[in-house]
């Protein structure tokens, strides 16, 4: 074999401004039917868009039905009112499958209207909607644009466990299970092994699934959810880390709005902003919200999703910004890895980010000397030695270093306005749901 046959144009190339008047050829699937008497209107789903066909009588259109695999052959032609502003005339129709059982929901309808357990079981055919699919084409240029920035960057990236001898997060929020006879868990995040291959290769980073046990039946929960994760060298200090990501969610948002400006529409989405992002310290994001807000702070230690949404109205009515950093959470809150401010060991050299009312991000400062990591273990009531293989590199020399993690549906969820992070996830796994 020679390899791919050709590398296939965009539906705008084909059927653009520069064909018009040409005969070309599409492959896909009929999302709907209309017909208007001597025409037909079938609206063809490509892996690219949708593509509206005008269908004459003689078109060959006997027996075919929504979500027939189709092969159609029609003359480019100018179209303000169709998708794209051109339709295919003259459509001659191929069938090349058909469906042994029609739909069980309308998925060409602009809204479907299902209640969040309907819509997950029927997840299969629901993500052959066009919101659907805008959904997750927009997931699609998150993940790509964290990577493209992180190439750009010098970071590279790394494929690390998910099978573990150990959290890292500690606590009891970890599945657990038999590995031939030995006690393993599922990873709660790459944590040690992207610290790991810093002293590699100093820039690192990884997209991948994290999983945690958490029982929440929450819209923000997920028991696996996928994360982007990266980990830096040589910093200077963690807010390094914060502009690498403020970085990252710059070019994020020009590659949406540059590319993906119908499935947004579709949606209704509006971009944020992200020219600058405020950071405010932990106590006195609390303060703030608080007080601007007239109620009573009751845990100190900690942000109520209550808080997260008060923050980040308070950020952007006072600072005009959809993100807000929060810093210095405090010590007995964050990891045993996490980097004591020296200034004030109560608090830590670390930051959440908040989207829109919802934490996206966790990162911070790690600690990289080795007596001082052994001592906030044994502080903690850890056993270090349980952790030999993590605090090898702490014993042969680590740089300054620090990172952070991006929950990749929570940032699609707020992004293209969705009110439950399952719908942000192609098929979730939460307390209840192992299937589809």
């Amino acid at each position: 074999m020679a390899g791919t046959r050709r590398s296939e144009t965009t539906i705008a190339e084909r059927i653009g401004g520069g064909r018009n008047n040409q005969a070309v050829t599409l492959n896909g699937m009929v999302h709907s039917l209309r017909s208007m008497g001597a025409l037909t209107f079938l609206t063809l789903r490509t892996r690219q868009g949708v593509v509206q066909c005008v269908c004459p009588r003689e078109a060959g259109l006997d027996g075919v039905t929504d979500e027939c695999a189709v092969r159609v052959s029609g003359t480019v032609r100018e179209e303000p009112r169709a998708p794209g502003g051109f339709e295919l005339a003259g459509a001659q129709v191929e069938v090349l499958s058909r469906p042994a059982a029609p739909l069980p929901v309308p998925i060409s309808k602009r809204r479907l209207a299902l209640n969040l357990d309907t819509e997950l079981g029927l997840r299969p055919v629901v993500l052959r909607s066009l919101r659907a699919r805008s959904v997750f084409r927009i997931q699609d240029a998150v993940g790509r644009a964290f990577r493209e920035y992180m190439h750009r960057e010098g970071f590279t990236e790394i494929h690390t466990p998910k099978i573990v001898h150990a959290g890292a997060e500690g606590g009891s929020n970890i599945f657990r299970l038999d590995y031939f006879g030995k006690k393993a868990f599922l990873a709660q995040s790459p944590q040690f092994y992207k610290q790991t291959m810093v002293g590699a290769f100093e820039r690192v980073f990884e997209v991948a699934p994290v999983f945690r046990a958490e029982k929440h039946a929450t819209p923000r929960h997920l028991n696996e959810y996928t994360s982007l994760d990266f980990e830096m060298g040589f910093i200077d200090g963690f807010t390094d880390v914060m502009e690498m990501e403020t970085g990252f969610l710059q070019h994020m948002v020009r590659l949406l709005a540059a590319e993906y400006a119908e499935d947004l529409a579709r949606l209704g989405a509006e971009l944020p902003l992200v020219e600058r992002i405020p950071a405010v310290r932990f106590d006195e994001a609390k303060r703030l919200a608080a007080e601007a807000y007239g109620y009573r702070i009751r845990d100190p230690y900690d942000l109520e999703p209550e808080e997260e949404l008060h923050i980040s109205q308070y950020a952007k009515e006072q600072w005009g910004s959809d993100f807000v950093f929060v810093t210095h959470y405090p010590s007995k809150k964050r990891p045993f890895y996490a980097m004591d401010d020296p200034a004030d060991p109560r608090y830590t050299l670390s930051f959440d980010l908040l989207f829109r009312g919802m934490e996206v991000t966790t990162g911070g400062q790690r600690i990289h000397d080795y007596d001082q990591q052994v001592r906030k273990m044994l502080d903690r009531g850890m056993h270090p030695e349980e952790f030999a293989s993590y605090l090898m590199i702490h014993r042969h020399g680590m740089p300054p270093h620090g990172g952070l993690g991006i929950g990749l549906e929570r940032l699609t969820m707020k992004l293209c306005g969705l009110d439950n992070v399952r719908r942000a996830c192609l098929f979730p796994r939460d307390l209840n749901r192992l299937e589809p």
